[in-house]
């Protein structure tokens, strides 16, 4: 029921669950770092779940602990992850005319809008709206449920798992959504936009506080996008 806005289960379409599921499950295998980095954080298993459980925002929940395992104060790790977290509320915008929920289904979209489950729903545009839905919906609880599943193994296992960039799992997730992006750069402009805004991310890196140097690079776009504008009016 909760794929279809009319209420209807829809026939799902194998390309896109095969797609949807690629991507929550390597995006949804890093919650054994964040599990196994929590731990080390001084989070309880306990905390470290409901963490994942109701938040849900991966980048977030990294930035928090990371806040924490420093030295710093509950405010500069909730400031920290609010401030990361606020993209997902411009992909709430973005998706609600397609989604068009109401009542506990809306409640449950907001919950699982995220870089990956609004990434697949943009990458079904050309295949139209029902697969655009299937997609968000798919990778969204997907990822929910993948996420939360390693970020328990991960809390379990922490002291045997080690370093959790000796695993690769610190790869998944741009991995991830590279590959979701790449689909999106259909034209030169779109790529050279793309290309200027990782040089940019790389140079303030040293200078910035982790996270921000990827937010900061949305004003590569917003600026291309503005001149391109300008240009052709």
């Amino acid at each position: 029921m909760i794929l279809s806005k009319t209420g209807e289960m829809p026939t799902i379409d194998p390309r896109v669950l095969r797609y949807s599921l690629s991507v929550s499950l390597t995006v949804g295998l890093y919650g054994i770092a964040f599990g196994a980095a929590s731990i080390a954080s001084g989070f309880s298993v306990l905390q470290s779940c409901l963490f994942s459980l109701l938040t849900f925002t991966g980048a977030s929940q990294f930035a928090a602990v990371g806040v924490v395992a420093s030295g710093g104060t509950a405010f500069a790790a909730i400031s920290a992850a609010t401030l990361l977290g606020t993209r997902n509320a411009l992909y709430g915008m973005q998706m609600a005319p397609l989604l068009e929920n109401r009542g506990l289904n809306k409640l449950i979209a907001a919950h699982i809008t995220i870089d990956e489950s609004t990434g697949v729903a943009l990458s079904q545009i050309e295949q139209g709206a029902s697969s655009m839905r299937q997609g968000f919906w798919l990778t969204g609880l997907g990822v929910f449920l993948f996420w939360n599943l390693f970020t328990l193994l991960g809390a379990l296992g922490a002291k045997q798992l080690g370093t959790p960039a000796s695993w690769g799992l610190d790869a998944g997730v741009p991995a991830a959504f590279l590959g979701l992006l790449w689909l999106r750069l259909t034209s030169n402009f779109l790529r050279l936009v793309a290309l200027a805004a990782m040089i940019f991310t790389v140079v303030v890196t040293p200078w910035m506080p982790a996270g921000l140097p990827i937010i900061s690079a949305t004003l590569v776009a917003v600026v291309a996008g503005w001149s391109e504008r300008s240009s052709q009016s």
